[in-house]
């Protein structure tokens, strides 16, 4: 999940500036970003662990048990 948002976010970083010259964000990858706004770094590993463990959940409430 959180790599998937990761490398995303640098497609459409260059996405978007080869298409209207303009950044979608401060700096790609997302990490970055964030970093840039402001955030500290252990803020940003924090959230980013909490995502995770939210699309981890995600993950294990989808799947079928025969």
């Amino acid at each position: 999940g959180v790599f998937v948002l990761e490398g995303l976010s640098v497609i459409i970083q260059v996405g978007s500036f080869k298409l209207r010259g303009k950044r979608v964000f401060k700096m790609a990858p997302l990490h970055h970003h964030f970093e840039k706004i402001g955030w500290q770094e252990p803020t940003v590993i924090t959230r980013f662990l909490i995502l995770a463990i939210i699309f981890a959940l995600l993950s294990l409430l989808t799947l079928k048990l025969r």
